[in-house]
């Protein structure tokens, strides 16, 4: 396998949660040696779809999961199977926005094939803690709105970059360090650990995020922070819940501006 393209649907068709992030860890190996060409020639990407995935966990509306407290190894174990639902997702967003978005800087590709090696490792971390609850991944019911915003922003990469990087998994920023605090009163430091490195590293993907949506905010002619307005009202209104990690989102490129648009009613 040559093209990047090509192995970047490789590792969107895989469908195990050993095969996905064991080829994703391969392939930005490979790529990072330079093992792996973007061909100008390529055909255009195949319309998007559902990628790779397990037969469980089974998928379900976000209203429909349980109520779990961190109280329980239970409740614990299910806390860590949602966030390493999310990182599976992640893998597969980044691979998509290398796939999906031709004629990209050469940096565009390597800050997100990086990014998919970052989500893999992640989520190899929070399945080895998982088997330590005595569960594995697939145990427990999630939902797919991470790849639902995906769909939606298949046709414009202007809107990909505000809305998954900066909206979706921006969350994390927000929400991550209360975990943290949480699971270490309780004692939980090996899974508060792996929270630290996720948070540390999700800063520098949504950074990212902000890098590529600017410099597509250029390219089009348009002012970012009234497009990134406009796109919350129109896509992500759902999904923004304060309080925000001001402090985090500015480390990942947002002005205090855009910091203004998130807290507005």
């Amino acid at each position: 396998m040559s093209s990047l393209f090509a192995a970047a649907r490789a590792c969107l068709d895989a469908a195990t949660p050993d095969e996905k992030p064991a080829l994703t860890l391969a392939m930005a190996t490979a790529f990072a040696r330079g093992e792996l060409v973007i061909p100008e020639d390529a055909p255009p990407p195949e319309p998007i779809r559902l990628p790779g995935r397990p037969a469980k966990p089974k998928l379900v509306h976000p209203r429909d999961l349980p109520r779990r407290g961190f109280g329980t190894d239970e409740g614990r174990a299910a806390f860590i199977h949602a966030v390493a639902h999310i990182e599976f997702n992640a893998i597969d967003l980044a691979w998509d926005a290398v796939y999906r978005f031709r004629g990209m800087p050469h940096a565009f590709y390597e800050d997100w094939v990086s990014v998919a090696n970052d989500e893999a490792r992640h989520f190899n971390m929070l399945r080895a803690r998982l088997r330590d609850f005595s569960h594995d991944y697939g145990d427990f019911d999630a939902h797919n709105g991470l790849w639902e915003m995906a769909e939606k922003t298949a046709h414009d990469g202007l809107a990909r970059m505000a809305l998954v990087p900066r909206v979706l998994e921006a969350r994390g920023l927000d929400v991550t360090p209360g975990m943290i605090v949480k699971l270490r009163s309780l004692g939980d430091d090996a899974t508060a650990d792996i929270l630290e490195v996720i948070l540390r590293e999700e800063v520098a993907h949504v950074a990212a995020g902000s890098r590529w949506y600017r410099w597509h905010c250029e390219r089009a002619g348009v002012e970012p922070r009234t497009r990134f307005r406009e796109l919350l009202r129109e896509y992500a209104g759902s999904y923004l819940h304060g309080p925000f990690n001001l402090e985090a989102r500015l480390a990942a490129g947002f002005d205090e501006d855009e910091l203004a648009a998130l807290t507005e009613p």
